[in-house]
């Protein structure tokens, strides 16, 4: 059965740091892309960064270019998002995902959620003032 484990979320300060981590079991991790989605306290889902199968390619939202950043060891068939200068707009329980990319491209990755096959249950984050 495929899972997708997230962990490393908490509470931090304005300006502090978290290191998220994704652990895929059960998956053909090296052939799937990955990604990172959030859902803040009343709102919609919300794209924040994705890597490609290797590792080669990054995309990254706007709100978070600068802050955030993505890597992927598949030897361990992990995903981290590392965060840093958190501001509280970030708060947010996080998702990883996977997409193989068949039914979307690489490109327009995280303008959908519907090629992705497989999310984690999601871990929070709070930054507090």
């Amino acid at each position: 059965q495929v899972e997708l484990v997230e962990s490393g979320g908490g509470l931090v300060q304005t300006g502090g740091s978290l290191r998220l981590t994704c652990v895929a079991n059960g998956l053909a991790f090296s052939a799937y892309a990955m990604a990172w989605f959030r859902r803040a306290p009343g709102k919609e889902l919300e794209f924040v960064a994705a890597i490609s199968q290797s590792g080669s390619m990054t995309q990254y939202a706007g709100s978070v270019k600068g802050r955030f950043t993505v890597t992927r060891d598949n030897a361990k068939d992990t995903v981290h998002l590392q965060m840093n200068s958190l501001k509280p707009e970030d708060t947010a329980v996080y998702y990883c995902a996977a997409d193989d990319l068949y039914a979307s491209s690489w490109a327009a990755i995280g303008l959908s959620v519907d090629g992705f096959d497989y999310w984690g249950k999601g871990t929070l984050v709070t930054v507090s003032l």
